[in-house]
């Protein structure tokens, strides 16, 4: 597929993450760019703002009329989760216009420029993030495609500096596992944070899952570099020069690791030497392992020693992972995204690690049915490291139910001290009754929403 012809853009799933980046590169760039989702969003307010139409109705008629006037000119990019009933789909799919998944435009967009691709079942927003903000303070001609709203630049696309010669360009790419979509990528850089079994719905199993990551890494320029998590079984799988990181071992690891002020410091150890002292503003040690990641990208890409550790200093983390709501004497509120079993486990160790004073009560809303079903022990185990558990109904996104799966399934395993079901309406009333001093709200479905009039209740007289 070329561009080279195309004038228009309209985009199935606009309001997500990762179709808002493309969006706005196609906006910046010239296109005229449209679209659909299902809900109205902060992120789609963004983009109206930004002269993007966008609609919230299954309606063939709200498509813009020069757009279906002109299929040749019109590119259609659209994410699996639109529904295969869903009637603009199936027009334009009947009507001659090109459609592509919004992998396939980001890879053709990303083969133009030099790809760092960062994929992992879990820490990749992060860890893709943390590379971006390093290449800006290290004003590297960079863009950067990412699945989080960064706190720095409060957006989730970073673009380079016009030049003739994209391959000068580094390009940042969170790489998602999710229907294969990383595939589309041929990096030249590439991180493999984790391979732990998720989108099983889309996989089947493990083993599965497994097989997607050696595939993704087998396309890593033969001269690239793969800096892979300690532990993970993909070195015979690339042609590329393979490094290993974790927290305390490998080719690039911490040491002197400590907590001051409630927050972590570290030096980070690499083949050609120590970057000493990087304070993070972001907590968790899950975060300095993301941050090692990192650092072990800008080094390969040349950035000094003295710049990455500036960098990962002022890194102020993505919006909705380990994010400070409400941070008072008397009361901390934390907001993260996690919803696998591994990412709450990390989160709360981490929490509890900076807190260890506090009775830690942690509200968590499960992600899809398929998900809930296939991890209901391990997410049991994990939210048992709070003191107090406040679990909510299960967050369907893409999915129907399946019978017998809801929250209960995870209820009836969590051994922490306390424990309770409950609606988001009684959860205020709970929250405001207790007004907990250390309080958390866990997933990846609109949990978020409720943060308002969490943080009002705590910060109230």
């Amino acid at each position: 597929m070329s561009l080279d012809t195309i004038k228009y853009v309209y985009f199935l799933g606009i309001g997500g993450i990762g179709m808002s980046a493309l969006a706005r590169w196609f906006g910046i760039n010239g296109f005229e760019v449209a679209g659909y989702d299902r809900t109205p969003t902060a992120l789609t307010k963004t983009l109206q703002e930004e002269g993007m139409s966008i609609h919230f109705e299954d309606d063939i008629d709200l498509i813009p009329e020069h757009f279906l006037a002109n299929p040749h000119e019109t590119l259609i990019i659209y994410t699996p989760a639109i529904p295969k009933t869903h009637r603009e789909l199936l027009y334009l799919t009947e009507n001659g216009f090109t459609l592509q998944k919004r992998s396939q435009v980001l890879g053709l967009l990303a083969g133009q420029m030099r790809t760092a691709g960062i994929a992992g079942t879990h820490g990749k927003t992060t860890t893709s993030s943390m590379v971006a903000h390093i290449l800006r303070v290290a004003q590297v001609n960079s863009a950067a495609f990412l699945g989080g709203i960064t706190q720095n630049y409060g957006t989730n696309f970073l673009l380079n500096e016009p030049t003739e010669d994209l391959k000068s360009v580094v390009c940042v790419v969170e790489a998602d596992e999710f229907d294969r979509s990383f595939l589309t990528l041929y990096p030249n850089i590439a991180v493999v944070t984790s391979t732990d079994a998720d989108h099983l719905d889309i996989y089947g199993d493990k083993n599965a899952v497994l097989e997607s990551f050696s595939a993704y890494v087998s396309q890593i320029e033969p001269e690239g570099v793969l800096f892979q998590k300690k532990g993970l079984l993909l070195k015979d799988k690339t042609k590329a020069t393979v490094y290993e990181y974790s927290l305390h071992e490998g080719d690039y690891f911490s040491k002197n690791l400590r907590i001051e002020d409630a927050r972590f410091v570290f030096d980070l150890v690499y083949p050609g030497g120590v970057i000493a002292s990087i304070k993070m503003i972001v907590p968790g040690f899950h975060n300095v392992e993301n941050a090692i990641a990192a650092g072990a990208v800008a080094l390969a890409l040349g950035v000094g020693p003295d710049t990455i550790c500036e960098a990962l200093s002022t890194y102020r983390g993505v919006k909705r992972r380990f994010e400070y709501i409400v941070e008072t004497d008397a009361h901390v509120l934390i907001d993260d995204y996690a919803h696998h079993p591994a990412e709450v486990d990390a989160f709360l160790t981490s929490v509890k690690a900076l807190y260890p004073d506090r009775e830690l009560t942690a509200v968590f809303q499960p992600h899809l049915f398929t998900r809930t079903r296939d991890f209901a022990p391990e997410f049991a185990q994990s939210l048992s490291i709070a003191d107090s558990v406040f679990l909510l109904d299960i967050y369907p996104a893409r999915e129907l139910p399946i019978e017998g799966v809801t929250s209960n399934i995870i209820f009836a395993e969590i051994t922490a001290e306390k424990k309770q079901l409950c609606s988001k309406k009684e959860l205020l009333t709970i929250v405001k009754s207790e007004k907990p001093s250390l309080l958390v709200t866990i997933g990846a479905g609109d949990i978020d929403q409720m943060l308002p009039d969490l943080k009002d209740i705590l910060t109230s007289q």
